[in-house]
């Protein structure tokens, strides 16, 4: 789901005196020792549980997704207003319109543990939310409280076996199962350590404690409830639950809110489509639970990370906004927004990792973002949807961190000759300057990290940015707006190097050369190689499409023609664009409730063949008619 503003950017990174750096280095360090003494916990336990909260960032006081603050990440549903937004079409197939709203109603999240840090500390709320410091104590105090509560041993010098049950509690969860995935993610963290600076500058470390073995037995003690996991498609190791999207007949020929399915046998599995709720956890899965909204296959918790599955992968959800995309993909929502200063839980993170690495080594999908894609880089069907194409989970998704944590870290395979270039800027250091956050498309957004950097149409800053005829047919320039792509790369993406000078690089980009600065002492790409696709001789221009649809020769009789429509870009001679790979001619027939449509249920299979493209922010298709597929280096700019 996404609501409509309008983006691009240049990253900064932040610079501090020497001096400056090793105080606040130390100071970091510091704040948790004080606070674990203070209140009886071990310090490292202490850091393990804001690590998975937070990854120790302070995110300048703004609430995470489910109304977290601070590094240890307390939770105050008072200080966050209830947020709504409409889906629009996400089933983006003409041959059955389908554009629905949300029904009336919002949720907001029920935990409330900042007032408990309150109260335990004396501490004013404002501070707990908002000092890094008092956030910390807070929560340490509060873990305090929970072993306490348990009869566990406490102190300082304790056991960190022993703290696995209050650990568990903090999660916030409401079944065994979530608290205790929360739980063995902490303990992860404590055996493997971690060390990272913080986005204040502080420099954190957790020393490894490789022989740590949590005693957990004592998550029996908080009493929580174990329901049946039902029948879902989740790693043994995940917190899931079955709270399936009813499929049901709405009269008049209406149904919803899925279509049935048989993948993999029927249709290949292509994407996993990462979204974010723009609503609460609650309010979410009260939403794909009504028969005449749309659907998703997953939901995941921000608080602790918990699952819940509503569509089998077999079947169809409808969430993406393009057929073609729908038909051949998985979509996971995360609870969260994509504008307004809201910030994605670690827990979360690393749930969403679990489920998509299970996901894509059962249906063989590359972990690339060629394949796990964000729902802001599904292209628009035909020129009339590209606008309108939803936006999350938007610049402040931290994909370079989340494919470390699927075991796919970017790398550079290539050399500045190789011709290929893979965005990966430092996400905290990179802070473009966006605007619209709040709705306001020209009030500026606050200061925080993200993983996309802004094209110029020069090796200059003050150069405009590129033009997206989509989403800007009059010919003007993107804007900073967060929701206007038009003239910007995510990390993770992959683009044809188009021309180099001094410490900027240049890119296709919707037919257009685009600049980015990527210093080599500060680089925010790396070297790649691959294919790219070129025009062959002869076509000074080929079309470029939403969506990879058979040929009119290959419907069958009663199953009507659907349009290959090209999108409103131009793919000129002289130009290369990434592949992802090679795609066949598909479409998937669903429009009765009953299959009793002539060809319902099948898959419309002809000759064409067409060519993913990395094309613009999203990905687009070529007719591998059209082009020729070649290595990056031939021709490929020199230094």
């Amino acid at each position: 789901m996404r609501r409509l503003l309008t983006v691009a950017v240049l990253g900064a990174a932040i610079l501090t005196a020497p001096g400056a750096a090793a105080a606040a280095d130390s100071q970091g360090q510091q704040d948790y020792a004080d606070a674990a003494n203070a209140a009886g916990v071990p310090a490292d336990v202490l850091l393990a549980v804001s690590y998975l909260e937070s990854r120790w960032d302070t995110n300048q006081g703004a609430p995470s997704t489910s109304g977290g603050f601070g590094p240890m990440h307390l939770t105050d549903a008072a200080a966050v207003q209830a947020r709504h937004d409409g889906a629009g079409d996400a089933r983006g197939d003409t041959a059955r319109p389908s554009t629905v709203d949300a029904p009336a109603g919002d949720t907001v999240p029920a935990a409330q543990t900042l007032d408990a840090a309150a109260a335990l500390t004396g501490i004013d709320k404002a501070r707990l939310r908002t000092d890094a410091r008092d956030n910390i104590r807070g929560g340490a105090a509060l873990l305090a409280s929970y072993q306490r509560d348990l009869g566990a041993p406490g102190g300082a010098g304790s056991d960190p076996a022993a703290w696995y049950g209050a650990v568990a509690r903090y999660s916030g969860a409401g079944t065994a199962d979530a608290a205790g995935d929360f739980a063995d993610e902490v303990y992860s963290t404590l055996r493997d350590g971690a060390d990272r600076v913080t986005d204040d500058g502080r420099h954190v470390t957790l020393s490894a404690h490789a022989g740590v073995q949590p005693q957990t037995s004592w998550l029996d003690r908080l009493g929580l409830p174990r329901p049946p996991r039902g029948d879902v498609e989740c790693p043994a190791n995940l917190p899931c639950e079955w709270i399936p999207a009813p499929y049901a007949d709405l009269g008049g020929g209406d149904y919803g809110n899925h279509d049935l399915g048989d993948r993999p046998a029927s249709q290949k599995v292509r994407y996993i489509v990462i979204h974010d709720t723009e609503e609460y956890y609650d309010r979410t899965v009260q939403l794909v639970q009504d028969p005449a909204y749309v659907s998703w296959n997953y939901t995941i918790r921000s608080a602790d990370g918990h699952v819940a599955q509503h569509v089998r992968t077999k079947d169809v959800a409808w969430h993406a906004g393009n057929w073609y995309v729908n038909a051949t993909s998985v979509g996971i929502e995360h609870e969260g927004f994509a504008a307004e200063g809201a910030w994605y839980t670690e827990a979360m993170y690393r749930s969403s990792a679990k489920l998509v690495r299970y996901l894509a080594a059962r249906l063989d999908i590359p972990l690339d973002r060629g394949h796990i894609v964000g729902h802001d880089n599904v292209p628009g069907t035909v020129p009339s949807t590209v606008k309108g194409m939803h936006w999350d989970p938007a610049p402040y998704w931290d994909w370079s961190h989340y494919f470390d944590l699927l075991h796919a870290p970017f790398r550079g395979t290539g050399t500045a000759r190789t011709g290929l270039v893979t965005i990966d800027p430092d996400y905290d250091a990179n802070r473009p300057a966006f605007t619209g956050c709040d709705g306001t498309a020209a009030d500026p957004c606050s200061s925080h990290g993200a993983s996309a950097l802004v094209l110029h149409t020069a090796p200059d800053a003050n150069a405009p940015l590129l033009n997206d005829p989509g989403l800007h047919p009059d010919g003007s320039a993107s804007t900073m707006a967060l929701s206007d792509h038009g003239s910007r790369v995510s990390a993770g993406q992959t683009y044809a190097v188009a021309g180099l000078s001094g410490d900027w690089t240049a890119i296709w980009y919707l037919g257009q050369t685009g600049w980015f600065y990527n210093p080599p002492a500060h680089p925010t790409a790396k070297w790649a190689t691959g294919l790219v696709a070129v025009p062959k001789p002869g076509r000074t221009t080929i079309p470029v499409y939403g969506r990879a649809y058979p040929e009119a020769a290959a419907y069958p009789a009663g199953v009507p023609y659907q349009a290959i429509t090209p999108l409103q870009y131009t793919f000129a001679a002289g130009q290369r664009y990434a592949v992802s790979g090679v795609v066949p001619g598909e479409y998937y027939r669903a429009v009765s409730f009953d299959g009793s449509s002539p060809g319902d249920r099948t898959v419309v299979r002809g000759q064409n063949r067409y060519v993913q493209v990395q094309f613009g922010h999203r990905f687009m298709f070529v007719n591998l008619d059209d082009v020729w597929l070649v290595p990056s280096p031939l021709g490929a700019p020199r230094p």
